[in-house]
């Protein structure tokens, strides 16, 4: 059996009018994800109607950020399939984008998992959705209820900002299924 895939989830918690700290943040996951072979999926964010494919989304976006080779990276993913944006999940994540790991710096105790077994999850065929709130607070606390699973990354409940915590997960993934060197 081969390895899981691993989607990075950004779950927007910042307001329904798409700004720059939507942009910047999409724009460096899709970097993250490029880099790191994972999937990139969007929850709740104001993406303007006329931008119905992935590729538009990415085009729409890549057309105005430097991040990312002027966003040829968020491109290049988007092309391949490996992107895409869901509404808001009311009851749970999409299925198809494997079991979802909230990543947190306020992990429950009762669902915390340390980043080995992630890890063992991925490496035996188990496809893992990553949780990321985008915005001041993270995700609510009804979907950070959704996923059986919490991961803080840090040794000991530090928060981060968002794109140094999409950095340090990834990183850390990367380096512990032996995709980086």
């Amino acid at each position: 059996m081969g390895r899981g895939r691993i989607t990075i989830g950004l779950y927007n918690s910042y307001d329904q009018n798409f700004r720059e700290p939507h942009r910047r943040t999409i724009a460096r996951a899709g970097d993250l994800a490029r880099a790191f072979d994972m999937n990139l999926a969007l929850f709740g964010f104001p993406i303007p109607e006329e931008t119905r494919t992935p590729v538009e989304v990415a085009q729409w976006i890549a057309g105005t950020t430097s991040i990312g080779a002027h966003g040829g990276y968020f491109m290049d993913l988007a092309e391949k399939g490996r992107f895409s944006k869901f509404p808001y999940p009311s009851k749970g994540f999409p299925p198809q984008l494997g079991e979802p790991v909230l990543t947190t710096s306020k992990p429950d105790a009762k669902k915390q998992v340390p980043l080995a077994q992630v890890v063992e999850m991925v490496e035996r065929g188990q496809s893992i959705l990553l949780v990321f709130g985008i915005g001041p607070h993270g995700v609510p606390k009804n979907v950070a209820a959704i996923p059986r699973y919490n991961l803080d990354i840090t040794p000991g409940g530090f928060s981060l900002e968002t794109c140094t915590a999409l950095g340090a997960v990834c990183g850390a993934l990367g380096a512990s299924l032996g995709t980086i060197s």
